[in-house]
């Protein structure tokens, strides 16, 4: 599915997209911002290739991709949402809310939907009806 939302007045419109047709690595240039080892472009490709669900938020003038969210699910039981970022120029916009809005809309036939955060964006996600439970992690790559 392809959809296009108005952003604030002076920001490019932003389309919403349901598929890597036509992605590239140019276009997933500036993502993990702070990580201390960032994905480079085609390892984030990868990434994004190897994951059941995917949305990504496009720049219409640029056809740069300024934020995704991927998730991973088993179709019936149970999904994970491994990722969700925003390049920072266009953080505060909506745009995070729009691609969480759009992924919880593709896995709403999933009976439990988790993720992963840290403590301050727990606010964020309380917004959708997600609630803090426990889990464990091991990170091979620190971000």
């Amino acid at each position: 599915m392809d959809r296009t939302a108005p952003s604030d007045p002076g920001t490019p419109p932003i389309r919403y997209v349901e598929s890597l047709d036509s992605i590239e690595p140019a276009h997933l240039h500036g993502f993990f911002a702070g990580w201390r080892h960032p994905f480079a472009p085609d390892e984030h490709l990868r990434m994004l290739e190897g994951s059941d669900r995917v949305v990504l938020a496009i720049d219409t003038e640029t056809a740069r991709v300024v934020g995704f969210v991927a998730a991973l699910t088993d179709g019936v039981q149970g999904a994970f949402i491994t990722l969700l970022e925003v390049l920072p120029a266009f953080q505060g916009q909506g745009v995070g809310q729009a691609l969480m809005t759009r992924m919880l809309e593709r896995l709403s036939d999933i009976q439990t939907i988790e993720l992963m955060c840290d403590a301050g964006l727990v606010p964020f996600y309380a917004r959708f009806g997600m609630t803090p439970a426990s889990g464990m992690v091991l990170r091979r790559r620190e971000p």
